[in-house]
């Protein structure tokens, strides 16, 4: 199903749809051009900022916000480097994209989201943060470059606290480091593979994703209920959780080549897998990407993912 993603999930190289067209920001990349930069200098109000806009008219967050910031409708960060001192806030419904490598207003520099605090993302928003494609095509494309289907750019997030996301819709995070821990508890675009909210543009299913990123505490990831879900090649010094989440798609939860400093722990969720499929759309054959955990693994991640249709787990660690 990732391959629908556009290879958003990247895992081991080919979402396409969202990318091909400029992805989730096709919509939003077109009046950008000549959209103001709302915040892009330094303000000294005691009060968060607000970034606002619309979908065919977004917001753009750059600069300096030394109060914290809070984001509504649509906001992009395309217009060189964004700092938020303090909380991020994603509010109900909002949509956040951090994956631009350029500076797309000046034609100089790039762009990059710091937050000094928490990332929250509330009820309903979608945040997408990061870009950067790894060695064998797996990753993410930068939503501006150039040339997706040989991609150069990267961005990357940098969250000094942590990323905290209560029943958002998606949230997709690559080439990113978050000091503090990762916690994604239910929402989802539900339990279907169905293109919906910012998604129904470039016809590409709801999704969450973590991938190619450090983490400083633990991850949990609990109650989701959406298409796809994945988490492949993140360094994370805590333990790993992924409790009660539903996928449509077969091939989720994808958690793939992890180094977990702590635990790793599976209950209650329709499917794991420690290895990625070796022809686009097919289940079978898989290719094994094995997790290296330092503490213990629990549940259904204990050995590692049948490697043929109804075969049983192991004889490997997952």
């Amino acid at each position: 199903m990732k391959r629908r993603l556009g290879r958003l999930a990247g895992t081991h190289g080919a979402v396409v749809g969202l990318l091909g067209a400029g992805g989730l920001a096709l919509g939003l990349l077109a009046p950008i051009q000549g959209a103001a930069v709302a915040g892009a200098a330094t303000t000294t109000s005691a009060l968060p900022g607000v970034c606002r806009g619309t979908p065919g008219a977004p917001g753009v967050l750059a600069g300096t916000h030394p109060a914290g910031e809070m984001v509504e409708g649509a906001c992009t960060v395309n217009g060189g480097p964004a700092l938020v001192r303090g909380n991020l806030t994603l509010a109900p419904g909002a949509v956040l994209l951090a994956a631009f490598g350029l500076d797309d207003h000046t034609h100089g520099g790039h762009s990059s989201l710091t937050v000094t605090g928490n990332l929250l993302v509330e009820r309903g928003a979608t945040l997408l943060l990061g870009c950067k494609v790894v060695h064998g095509g797996a990753g993410f494309p930068c939503l501006d470059d150039p040339n997706p289907k040989h991609p150069t750019l990267t961005s990357s997030g940098h969250i000094g606290g942590s990323l905290l996301a209560t029943q958002p819709f998606a949230v997709v995070v690559h080439n990113s480091t978050i000091g503090g821990s990762i916690r994604e508890s239910g929402g989802g675009g539900g339990l279907r593979c169905v293109p919906a909210g910012p998604f129904l543009a470039q016809k590409v299913p709801v999704y969450s994703d973590y991938e190619d990123s450090t983490i400083g505490g633990n991850v949990d990831v609990s109650g989701l209920a959406s298409c796809w879900l994945g988490f492949v090649r993140d360094h994370v010094h805590g333990t790993v959780s992924f409790v009660a989440d539903q996928l449509a798609d077969p091939d989720a939860i994808e958690i793939n080549s992890n180094a977990i400093g702590g635990n790793l722990v599976c209950h209650g969720n329709s499917r794991v897998w420690d290895s990625a499929e070796k022809i686009q759309n097919k289940p079978y054959p898989r290719i094994p990407a094995p997790n290296t955990v330092s503490g213990t693994r629990e549940g259904q991640c204990v050995l590692a993912s049948p490697p043929t249709p109804g075969g049983k787990p192991g004889p490997g660690a997952f």
